[in-house]
C-alpha cells in the first residue's frame, strides 16, 4: 500500500531521518511513536504530499491516496455541518449529479429514438457505480459519523462558524473519516474527543477498510486500534509487531540489547586504538598497526540517542483534612432553562480519588467549577474540616502573567523549598533548554496549559480538583502527573478523557447526565462492566412495562430506574473491588510463576544448542535426534509459556 525509499529530512543540518526504507501493507493499523521533535508529524506531512523530503521516494499502491488531519487549526464556516460534511464526498456528489442529469435525459427521449439504448446503459453502469460505492447510503453513513464524534441531530443545520475550536477538529475529522482514503494519517485525533466518541472512533477505526497511521497520546487508544508500533528513533525507524504496553517492554529489551553492544564495541575500539598508540612507530610492526587502522575506518559505529532523564515529582506533604472532604445537598445549577445539575448529593471523602465521567455537554466541568466555589442556585456545598483545594480549570492558562518566562511565572509562586526542583517540574511538562525563557506571551495554547499544571502542582493542598489536566500533555508527561497523584496522600476529584490515566488513578467513578450523579465504587473498568450489566437488564425492564401496561402505575420518576446506591450497594461495590484485587494479586503471582519458567527453559535451551554446536555431536546419530526432539519440546513449551504470558498481561 505504502512503500519509502531512502527517505531523509533535515532542517537547516538538523537531522530528523535518514534513509528510512519501510512499508505499510493494507489495512494494517500503526502508531507512530517518538518524543516531541523527532519527526512523527513531519513524517506523515511528508507521506500526505504536503511538504517535501529531502531525500528518497514515496511509492503509493496505484490509485491509492493518503489524507492527513493535523493536530488543529482547521476552521470551517459558512456551510450547515450536514452540507459540510457531505461536501466531503465530492466524487459521489458529482456521479448524483449525473445521474440525475442522464435520468432527466431519459425521461424526455422517446425510447425508440437513436442512443437511447447506449443512454441507457450508460446509466445503468453509472447507477450500479454509484450503489458498489455507497452512494445510496452516503446520507446515513453521514448521520453515524456526526453522531459517533458527539454531534447531535439539532447540530446538523448549524452554520459551522458557530462551533468552537474543538468542534471544528471533530468536523475536520468527520470530512476525513467520509472520504475513506486508502491511507488515513491521523496527528492526535483523540485530543478534543469525550470518552464516547473516543470509545466509537476506535470501534470505527477497527474495521476500517484502508490502512491507517496515527499519532496519539492515548495508551489506551492505541491498544485498542493499533497492532504494530512505529518508533522514530535516532534517526530510523524501529518496527514492533505488537501492542502498545507489549511495545514498552520489547522496547526495553531492544535498548539494553543496544547499549550491550555499544559497550562490547566500544572495549574492541579501545583495545585497537591502544595497539595503534603502543606500536605506531615500530617498524616491525607497521603492517600490522596499518592492518588495524583500517579495520578500525570500517568499523559501523553504532550510536545512542540521548536518555531522557526520569523525572520522579512528588506533591508538597497535604496538610491533614476531616475524613469528610466534601458534602452537598440538594444542590441545583442551572444556565436559565437549561438546568445541569438537579438536585444532586454527593460526598466525597479524604483519600478518595473521583473521577467525574459523561458525554460534552453532560455537566462535568460545572460541577467541577462549583466544587471548587462556584454559583450555584439552591442547596448547599459544605467543605470539610482544615480543607485546602486548588483547582485547575479548562482555561487556567488564561490566568497567566504573559509578560513573565515560562520559569519567572513558576518561580514567582513558588514555595522555597521547591526551588531547586524547577527545572525537573518543567522538563516534565516539555520546557526544556532554552524553553524556560520564553515569555509566556509567545507560548502555544497547549504549551499555556501546561505551564498552569505545573504550577499548580507547586502549591501544598489536600483536595486537587482537576478538569483536564492530561489534555496537551504527551505520554511520559502524562505517566510523571499519573505517578505523582498517586503518591499524593490527600484528595483528588478529576475530569480525564484519558482512560487509562483514568483508570491508573480513579478510585470511584461518578456519572454525571440528565441533571443527576450516579455512583460506581471501583476504576473505570468495574464502571463500563457495571454499565453493560445495566444495559443488559434494560431490555426485561422494557418487556416487564408492556407487559402491565394495561394495569394503573405509580408515578415512579425515571431515578427509580437506575440501580439504588445505597449503602448497602456501596458496601457490595467496594467488597467486589477487593475481590478485583485478591484477583489481581493472584494474576501478578501466576505471571511472575510464568516468568521464572521462560527463564528456567531458555537457560535449557541455550545449554542445549551450546552442547549440539559442540564439535562431533552429531557423529552420533541417536544422540542427535534425540536432541532435536528435546530441542523442539523445549521450544514448544517456550511458545506456550509466551503465550500463557501474553494473555496474562
Amino acid at each position: 500500500m505504502l512503500q519509502l525509499v531512502n527517505l531523509s529530512k533535515d532542517y537547516s543540518g538538523r537531522v530528523l531521518f535518514a534513509n528510512i526504507s519501510w512499508h505499510l501493507r493494507k489495512g494494517e493499523r500503526v502508531a507512530l511513536i517518538g518524543e516531541n521533535g523527532a519527526g512523527k508529524s513531519t513524517l506523515m506531512k511528508i507521506i500526505a504530499g504536503l511538504e517535501e523530503s529531502s531525500n528518497g521516494d514515496i511509492q503509493l499502491a496505484k490509485g491509492a491516496r493518503a489524507a492527513y488531519l493535523p493536530q488543529d487549526g482547521i476552521v470551517s464556516s459558512g456551510r450547515m455541518l450536514f452540507h459540510e460534511a457531505r461536501s466531503a464526498l465530492s466524487e459521489l456528489l458529482v456521479l448524483e449529479e449525473e445521474l440525475h442529469r442522464l435520468g432527466q435525459e431519459l425521461e424526455q427521449m422517446p425510447h425508440d429514438a437513436a442512443g437511447h439504448d447506449a443512454l441507457l446503459a450508460r446509466y445503468g453502469e453509472l447507477q450500479e457505480q454509484f450503489r458498489h460505492r455507497g452512494g445510496y447510503t452516503m446520507e446515513a453513513e453521514i448521520g453515524t459519523v456526526l453522531k459517533g464524534l458527539g454531534f447531535s441531530q439539532e447540530d446538523w443545520h448549524k452554520d459551522c462558524g458557530e462551533f468552537s475550536g474543538g468542534w471544528q477538529m471533530r468536523i475536520a475529522l468527520a470530512r476525513l473519516l467520509l472520504q475513506k482514503p486508502d491511507v488515513l494519517l491521523l496527528d492526535e485525533p483523540t485530543n478534543h474527543l469525550d470518552i464516547e466518541a473516543r470509545n466509537w472512533l476506535e470501534q470505527y477505526l477497527c474495521s476500517y477498510p484502508g490502512s491507517v497511521i496515527l499519532v496519539s497520546h492515548d495508551r489506551f487508544f492505541m491498544d485498542q486500534v493499533c497492532s504494530r508500533i512505529a518508533e522514530v528513533w535516532n534517526h530510523t525507524i524501529a518496527d514492533y509487531h505488537c501492542s502498545y504496553s507489549t511495545y514498552l517492554i520489547q522496547r526495553e529489551e531492544r535498548v539494553s540489547a543496544l547499549r550491550e553492544a555499544k559497550r562490547l564495541q566500544d572495549e574492541e575500539v579501545q583495545k585497537t586504538e591502544d595497539f595503534i598508540r603502543r606500536f605506531r612507530y615500530q617498524a616491525n610492526k607497521a603492517s600490522l598497526v596499518q592492518s588495524r587502522i583500517k579495520q578500525l575506518e570500517k568499523v559501523e559505529r553504532i550510536e545512542l540517542p540521548p536518555e531522557r532523564k526520569k523525572i520522579r515529582f512528588q506533591f508538597p506533604d497535604a496538610p491533614k483534612s476531616g475524613r469528610i472532604v466534601l458534602e452537598l445537598q440538594g444542590l441545583t445549577r442551572s444556565y436559565g432553562s437549561n438546568v445541569v445539575l438537579n438536585k444532586v448529593d454527593l460526598t466525597v471523602e479524604k483519600g478518595e480519588r473521583v473521577a467525574l465521567v459523561g458525554h460534552n455537554g453532560a455537566g462535568k466541568s460545572t460541577l467541577m467549577a462549583v466544587l471548587a466555589g462556584g454559583e450555584y442556585q439552591e442547596g448547599s456545598l459544605k467543605p470539610g474540616h482544615n480543607v485546602v483545594a486548588d483547582y485547575f480549570a479548562q482555561d487556567q492558562a488564561n490566568v497567566l502573567d504573559a509578560t513573565r518566562t515560562a520559569y519567572d511565572e513558576l518561580y514567582s509562586d513558588c514555595p522555597y523549598e521547591m526551588v531547586p526542583k524547577l527545572r525537573d517540574i518543567l522538563g516534565a511538562f516539555l520546557f526544556s533548554g532554552d524553553d524556560i525563557h520564553k515569555k509566556v506571551g509567545v507560548l502555544s495554547g497547549g504549551e499555556r496549559n501546561r505551564l498552569a499544571l505545573a504550577k499548580m502542582l507547586l502549591r501544598p493542598s489536600n483536595l486537587l480538583l482537576m478538569d483536564e489536566p492530561t489534555n496537551h500533555l504527551d505520554l511520559f508527561s502524562k505517566e510523571v502527573l499519573l505517578d505523582a497523584l498517586k503518591g499524593f496522600d490527600g484528595t483528588v476529584v478529576f475530569v480525564s478523557h484519558d482512560r487509562y490515566f483514568v483508570n491508573g488513578l480513579a478510585t470511584r467513578i461518578v456519572e454525571v447526565g440528565e441533571g443527576k450523579l450516579t455512583d460506581y465504587y471501583g476504576d473505570y473498568e468495574y464502571y463500563l462492566s457495571k454499565k453493560e450489566s445495566e444495559s443488559a437488564q434494560t431490555p426485561v425492564a422494557s418487556a416487564r412495562q408492556i407487559k402491565t401496561a394495561a394495569e394503573p402505575a405509580p408515578n415512579v420518576s425515571a431515578v427509580a430506574l437506575l440501580p439504588p446506591q445505597n449503602k448497602e450497594d456501596r458496601l457490595k461495590d467496594r467488597e467486589e473491588q477487593k475481590r478485583r484485587k485478591k484477583e489481581e494479586q493472584a494474576r501478578e503471582k501466576q505471571q511472575q510463576s510464568i516468568e521464572k519458567e521462560i527463564a528456567t527453559v531458555e537457560q535449557k535451551i541455550a545449554e542445549l544448542e551450546a552442547e549440539m554446536n559442540r564439535p562431533g555431536f552429531f557423529d552420533d546419530p541417536e544422540q542427535g535426534l534425540a536432541a532435536g526432539e528435546q530441542h523442539t519440546a523445549l521450544n514448544t513449551r517456550l511458545e506456550e509459556l509466551y503465550a500463557q504470558w501474553e494473555e496474562l498481561s
